[in-house]
């Protein structure tokens, strides 16, 4: 999901030497620089409004819940497949039978994820999937700092409570109505989605698309042993193949470029404008008022984004018109 300019490990040429991690057992993540963290941020953040669609397009299917992960993961592989086929032509194969463990691992934990998400809302709220799923932030800050001693500023830790107090808000009226199988399910969601974030800033010199087209064919295939249904109607096709291309793929395809570029902690920060979106187009899409705490708790959500972002264009701004040391 990147345009022109520097040597990205997302694009056509090869990625730039990373310096070992402490251990010596993998690349550790260098500094960003302040063009390419925030290319990252606007990729993570187009990722997040392709994958806010999900929640109304899975309201329109009445295909079971297998039978969905199945089609629109199918879908999803498809899109990936051609994406790295285009982007890497001859290199294509190579890069799928060489992308090793941390290829494998995100493709696992990104497998989990999608998967977890949709069974998730068969057994629990949406309130509480929401909720839950609010908890990856805080997951992967954890995450990177025990394995990649990446240190989350102070200003991070605030906006990810204050992001999560926002989804608190838009879930009050609803929170608790579901079972302990299904919250578990989304708790999964949060770990999954927030160690795939982690894998995807430690690994940056492995392009992880393949890896992401590999997520998606073993969370078809497992989908396809419990019971998924081929013979579907047209309409649900249609529509999971919206899924599939649009909001899994792209959203996939977006994420894995923009995430390697930034802090874990502030991707899945940043992915949290999916949580404020995904209502919105139910509203639009069904009529269906969302409520007073969904907009406040939104609004909540909205502003501890922005604050962070002002607050990286106000720290930006003031390393570049800083005078000269010495």
């Amino acid at each position: 999901m990147v345009g022109s300019g520097p040597v990205l490990p997302t694009a056509g040429g090869p990625a730039p030497a990373l310096p070992l991690g402490p251990l010596g057992s993998g690349p550790h993540p260098a500094p960003a620089g302040q063009d390419e963290r925030t290319l990252g941020l606007g990729l993570v953040f187009l990722a997040a409004l392709a994958w806010s669609t999900g929640g109304v397009l899975l309201r329109a299917v009445e295909t079971d819940p297998w039978s969905t992960i199945f089609w629109r993961s199918l879908c999803a592989a498809a899109t990936l497949a051609l994406f790295v086929a285009i982007r890497d032509r001859r290199d294509a194969l190579r890069l799928f039978l060489t992308m090793g463990w941390p290829g494998l691992g995100m493709a696992l934990c990104s497998a989990t994820a999608s998967s977890t998400f949709v069974l998730a809302l068969q057994h629990t709220t949406v309130a509480n999937v929401m909720l839950l799923q609010a908890l990856a932030p805080f997951l992967a800050a954890l995450l990177a700092w025990v394995f990649l001693r990446e240190r989350v500023a102070p200003r991070t830790w605030i906006a990810m409570t204050v992001a999560f107090a926002g989804v608190g808000v838009m879930v009050s009226d609803s929170l608790g109505r579901g079972t302990l199988g299904g919250d578990l399910l989304g708790g999964i969601v949060a770990l999954a989605f927030a160690a795939s974030t982690v894998i995807l800033r430690y690994n940056r010199h492995v392009r992880m698309a393949p890896a992401a087209c590999l997520a998606t064919l073993i969370a078809a295939g497992f989908a396809l042993s419990q019971g998924a249904s081929l013979g579907i109607a047209p309409r649900d096709l249609g529509l999971l193949a919206a899924l599939g291309v649009g909001q899994l793929g792209l959203g996939m395809i977006l994420y894995t470029s923009g995430a390697r570029l930034v802090p874990a902690a502030e991707a899945a920060l940043v992915s949290n404008i999916e949580v404020i979106l995904g209502p919105l187009w139910v509203w639009l899409a069904f009529a269906e008022n969302p409520g007073l705490p969904t907009i406040v708790g939104g609004c909540i959500i909205l502003a501890a984004i922005v604050g962070h972002g002002l607050g990286d264009l106000r720290r930006g701004i003031g390393r570049r018109i800083a005078p000269p040391s010495g």
